[in-house]
């Protein structure tokens, strides 16, 4: 087997998170989307957003290059896979029946304030809750009313609700076995605290150079590349350190 059949039959994952790990600077996203492309069916790329499919349809229409197309969408903050455009039946009937509008009420009836409605989908709500006692005081009353949830905080008072079992990690994890890659060839990249949960369930780690210290201090010493670079070559550096590119700087 040729070294090129080998890398096809053995393709790296990458899932990245979008606003400001891919986006933040459109010249180093048409290098990396240039490099990706030359990388082929060897390396695969999904997004992975916080943002409901809609949203992130927009920005891929309008911000990515014509030859940067996901393989696949992660959406919703894990609660929505689309692979090929089309969204993974498989992936979301899990959630079948989880009682948004109850979540909903319970925020609101604290006081809470609603994100637009553009971010609520229907197996994720997000509100703003801006200290540490008030999402304690949030997350106690979801739990005493019964909701199976994940709780994902982050940002100075993002505050979003999803279905137990449903998430960045977990959705990452599904699309790993969906396209039969070794999750030792599986490589996420983030910049904030609602990619940590991704994070932790990959082996190969690309904080962007620009990165919050909400993700860099939630995660141990050296378990993960600290990008030198911003945005979008940050991920590219980080694809080559981890050898899913190959490093231009390195002399043959």
């Amino acid at each position: 087997m040729s070294p090129l059949d080998a890398a096809h039959a053995h393709p790296w994952l990458l899932v990245s998170d979008i606003d400001d790990t891919l986006t933040g600077d459109p010249d180093a996203l048409l290098a990396l989307a240039d490099a990706l492309e030359q990388a082929g069916d060897a390396l695969l790329l999904s997004v992975n957003s916080s943002r409901p499919a809609a949203s992130v349809a927009a920005t891929l229409a309008e911000e990515f290059p014509a030859n940067l197309r996901p393989a696949a969408t992660i959406t919703a903050l894990g609660t929505e896979i689309s692979v090929g455009g089309a969204q993974l039946g498989s992936w979301q009937s899990q959630f079948s029946g989880w009682p948004h509008r109850r979540v909903f009420e319970i925020l609101s009836e604290l006081g809470h304030v609603p994100h637009d409605s553009i971010y609520q989908t229907k197996y994720k709500v997000s509100f703003a809750v801006s200290c540490e006692q008030s999402q304690a005081n949030a997350r106690r009353a979801l739990s005493q009313a019964g909701i199976a949830c994940e709780i994902i905080a982050s940002g100075p008072d993002d505050f979003d609700v999803i279905p137990k079992g449903a998430g960045k990690a977990a959705a990452t994890l599904f699309l790993v076995g969906h396209f039969g890659v070794d999750r030792a060839r599986l490589v996420v990249a983030g910049d904030s605290g609602n990619d940590l949960a991704m994070f932790l369930a990959a082996r190969h780690r690309i904080a962007v150079g620009n990165a919050r210290r909400e993700l860099i201090d939630a995660l141990e010493p050296r378990s993960f590349y600290h990008a030198r670079m911003a945005h979008a070559a940050g991920v590219h550096e980080g694809l080559m350190h981890f050898g899913a590119l190959p490093n231009c700087d390195e002399k043959t």
